[in-house]
């Protein structure tokens, strides 16, 4: 299973926990159960179908250009990051 690092920022919404081990085969199944496990994340990481404005998803250190549709192998690493230049910032769990 993939293991799906959470934002510094979005750590309160999941009990402090900077990791967590999700089933899912595509970025948009691991936010989906991200959901499940720490309701509201989901709000937080995306913007209707899409990642938020200003977001970008890592898979394995490379860019996800498919956003929530891109196929996450088994065993990989997902971390969710400001895009650079933006000045994005993720939406604090208050927000």
């Amino acid at each position: 299973m993939p293991t799906v690092f959470i934002p510094a920022a979005l750590r309160p919404m999941a009990h402090g926990q900077d990791s967590v081990t999700l089933d899912g085969d595509t970025v948009g199944e691991l936010v989906d159960a991200l959901d499940r496990r720490y309701p509201g994340i989901k709000a937080k990481l995306c913007q209707g179908d899409t990642l938020r404005p200003g977001l970008a998803v890592v898979i394995d250190a490379q860019l996800a250009r498919s956003g929530l549709g891109a196929d996450v192998p088994e065993h990989s690493e997902v971390h969710f990051i400001p895009a650079i230049g933006g000045g994005a910032s993720f939406p604090t769990p208050d927000s």
